[in-house]
């Protein structure tokens, strides 16, 4: 076997094709979006690369067939970022049901982040953001993975587990039908909020959008920043988020809490646009553009995807989160949007705070992920992810 660094085009083409063909049989697979894939090791189109550094290969067998791929990224963002030791990650992990393919895949991952000075790595996870290619799935293998989530086989689990693998912490995807009850305690925490009139809930109109980055960040710097290893959204980055979600972005699913008309809450989704992209098969070309308008017009996407929720400390206690939430209910159980399904991003289980929130909505978790850690040093004691109080 040969393990090569991916840099001709042959190389990335083979990087992109071994999903394809692993999961030729599988039906609830969708096929990420080339450009999506490749965007990330783009040093123009990924931010990242302005703190940090990846590589990629994959592994061929004596035939010349490609059996596995791997990536590995040092951000030096997150590198010591609530970690007690240099952390870097690997990702894009693809293998045949083999455990010497596996094992030289996440060998070749550990030498080159050893001599980055590295002492740990996580993974599978993504050179960027959190929300995209984050963690192996677990549970909830039977049901379609959300647009830039992972999606593998179970027996990927054996193989980061017998290689030495921790959880770090897991990650769980809750979701439910639009229609129905939520919790009683959300009506309770809304009533709460409703005697103060400084407090106001809406979506973003279109003809406003041009306020979202600012107010995006605005939230997402006071609820998640400064906590653990989750940098703070620079006003670039956030104009960029926008950006990139703009072309799909559906105002009636970008909702905000104001106090004296001051962001200090957010709850964003859109809609989960993987319902459109199966149909592409890996390429936005002509055909594939057209095939998304199209769907887009006629509106055959029936599910929402959550991306973000957030709410500023000084105003959590007050029941916040749960008027938030009951305006978006109501707006959306009236008729307010064509979505009949609604799914969250994922939220890890070192958020109690944010769980409990969202049992509220009488929401069960459908798809379970694992971010997992390994220590290049056994002899140190593993700890997982800190809990956010």
């Amino acid at each position: 076997m040969q393990i090569k660094e991916v840099i001709s085009a042959s190389e990335k083409k083979e990087f992109l094709l071994l999903p394809v063909r692993l999961y030729k049989n599988t039906p609830h697979w969708i096929r990420p979006l080339d450009d999506d894939i490749e965007g990330v090791f783009d040093e123009v189109k990924n931010k990242a690369f302005q703190h940090g550094e990846s590589i990629r290969w994959i592994l061929n067998n004596d035939h010349g067939e490609t059996i596995g791929r791997i990536a590995a990224f040092v951000n030096q963002k997150t590198v010591s970022k609530g970690n007690e030791q240099p952390t870097g990650g690997l990702g894009f992990f693809e293998c045949i049901e083999n455990r010497e393919v596996a094992f030289m895949l996440f060998d070749q991952c550990k030498k080159w982040l050893c001599d980055k000075g590295m002492e740990a790595m996580d993974g599978p996870i993504n050179f960027g953001n959190r929300d995209r290619w984050w963690g192996l799935l677990l549970e909830g293998f039977d049901r379609e993975p959300n647009y830039q989530c992972n999606y593998n086989f179970p027996y990927y689990q054996k193989f980061f587990l017998e290689y030495g693998f921790q959880v770090y912490f897991y990650q769980l995807t809750f979701g439910r039908p639009i229609q129905g009850p939520i919790d009683g305690r959300l009506l309770e925490k809304s009533l709460l909020v409703e005697k103060d009139p400084n407090y106001r809930f809406g979506y973003v109109k279109k003809a406003d959008w041009k306020v979202l980055p600012e107010q995006i960040r605005t939230v997402y710097n006071k609820a998640w920043a400064k906590r653990g290893e989750i940098p703070e959204l620079t006003a670039s980055q956030a104009k960029h988020l926008v950006k990139q979600m703009q072309p799909i972005m559906d105002e009636k699913l970008l909702w905000f809490g104001y106090y004296k008309e001051e962001p200090i809450a957010f709850f964003l989704s859109l809609p989960e646009v993987n319902q459109v992209f199966k149909y592409v098969n890996g390429k936005l070309d002509i055909i594939g553009k057209l095939k998304f308008v199209w769907h887009k017009l006629m509106k055959t996407n029936k599910k929402a995807f959550g991306i973000l929720f957030g709410l500023a400390p000084e105003h959590q206690g007050k029941g916040v989160d749960g008027a938030l939430i009951e305006n978006f209910r109501k707006f959306a159980q009236g008729g307010g949007i064509s979505y009949t399904y609604y799914e969250m991003n994922w939220i890890g289980d070192f958020n109690p705070k944010m769980i409990r929130v969202v049992e509220q909505i009488n929401a069960p978790v459908v798809k379970r992920h694992a971010t997992y850690r390994k220590l290049f040093d056994e002899t140190k004691p593993f700890k997982r992810m800190p809990i956010i109080n």
